[in-house]
């Protein structure tokens, strides 16, 4: 066997991409997966777009921020592991500085739900997620076998609600791959080895820091009734028992800091609202609750605590799962089921361009019209997404301004 390739770029180009993307991704994680999409497998290169849908697929497999997972994930792969703290650094820090900037009170920038500049960019995401879903279903379910499989991921997810129901969905889409695709292995499989830093001897330790981390924590707190610990333990433990990310994680995470008295219900439901008008990953809220907490770790601090607490979990499950992903997905009996898992992730991302990127993007004549013109510029004129994005902003500023709907 060939040695592992080792890392081939490094952290500060990763830095320089991911916070172009913390700054203009907005639209939730669903559409983050269609601007990593764009930016590293169409653009760059660093990724094809198999290796990219199997990130998906484990992300989709772990608890946490589905979206952020894949930015660590492919932080590691290009420049190890200062890349994959890069990569969370400038994806996470836009989106956290403006949710302590509005805890402090200063949010009279219009970031309200009905903001038309907010209108605009979600009209966008709507384009973003498309072509991401037109592009992965192209290479991942070419065949009919594989359509249908995609297809029926689709159904399933939109059909069923509940968070878990995607990973089911993925599951069975594995086990399709595997009873329907078997004959084509080795004519279509051909999976390059991922630069992996991390050995599985790391991996293990990872995994085992992130269950003591999980029980210890919680029990300490218990035990010592100490806040400050008890604030952590309570973001730690929403970061690891999440599955689906963004929007899912704000009902146990209002638990969590609600009901013991650590923030009022009205603080909690303003931050909300502004957390739908910033780029970058939904959970940067916690950086907001940190800074409004009213006991314990409060402020500056308080919004550090929360925000590390509750991304812990991401970077100790991805670290500790990624160096047996390689391994499993190159092997020949997982090979026909990460087929079915693949043609999963397409379904899935088809799922979510329904619900929720159309469903709160599309809400009027005028945002079917700017998310046709957002993917004319996308498929046809090859705009980058950042000048889509800007553009999308305007338009919706625009038509909020002359109080046009196209209806």
């Amino acid at each position: 066997m060939s040695p592992r390739p080792a890392p081939e770029g490094r952290w500060q180009d990763v830095f320089l991409v991911f916070l172009r993307l913390g700054l203009t991704a907005f639209g939730g994680p669903v559409a983050h997966i269609g601007y990593f999409r764009e930016a590293f497998v169409v653009r760059r290169r660093w990724l094809d777009d198999r290796a990219f849908a199997d990130l998906v697929a484990l992300c989709q497999f772990l608890p946490g921020p589905a979206s952020s997972q894949v930015g660590l994930s492919v932080g590691l792969i290009r420049a190890g592991v200062p890349g994959a703290l890069a990569a969370w650094t400038a994806f996470t820090l836009p989106s956290a500085i403006l949710m302590v900037v509005f805890a402090y009170g200063v949010g009279a920038f219009g970031a309200t739900a009905e903001a038309g500049w907010l209108h605009g960019l979600k009209a966008v995401a709507v384009a973003v997620v498309a072509q991401a879903v037109w592009g992965m279903a192209r290479n991942l379910a070419p065949d009919r076998e594989r359509a249908t499989i995609a297809v029926a991921a689709a159904v399933l997810v939109t059909l069923v609600d509940g968070a878990l129901i995607q990973v089911a969905a993925i599951m069975l889409a594995g086990a399709a791959g595997f009873l329907l695709t078997r004959e084509r292995t080795a004519e279509t499989m051909d999976h390059a080895a991922m630069a992996m830093p991390l050995s599985r001897r790391a991996g293990l330790l990872c995994l085992g820091l992130f269950a003591i981390l999980l029980v210890g924590a919680t029990v300490l707190a218990a035990v010592t009734d100490d806040v400050i610990l008890a604030q952590a333990a309570a973001l730690y433990r929403t970061g690891s028992l999440v599955f689906g990310g963004g929007h899912v994680v704000l009902p146990l995470l209002q638990a969590e800091v609600v009901d013991p008295g650590w923030v009022t219900e009205h603080d909690f439901l303003a931050g909300y609202g502004a957390a739908q008008a910033v780029p970058g990953p939904l959970f940067t809220f916690a950086a907001y609750v940190g800074a409004v907490m009213q006991t314990g770790a409060t402020g500056v601090f308080g919004a550090v605590l929360c925000l590390v607490a509750i991304f812990l979990p991401s970077f100790l499950l991805v670290f500790g799962s990624l160096p047996f992903w390689d391994r499993i997905r190159r092997r020949s009996g997982a090979r026909t089921v990460m087929r079915g898992v693949n043609a999963g992730v397409v379904g899935l991302l088809a799922a979510a361009l329904y619900d929720p990127v159309w469903t709160a993007g599309v809400a009027t004549a005028a945002d079917f019209a700017v998310t046709l013109v957002a993917f004319l510029l996308l498929m046809a004129w090859k705009t980058p997404p950042w000048a889509v994005v800007v553009l999308g902003a305007a338009a919706g500023a625009g038509i909020d301004w002359a109080g046009w709907d196209g209806r």
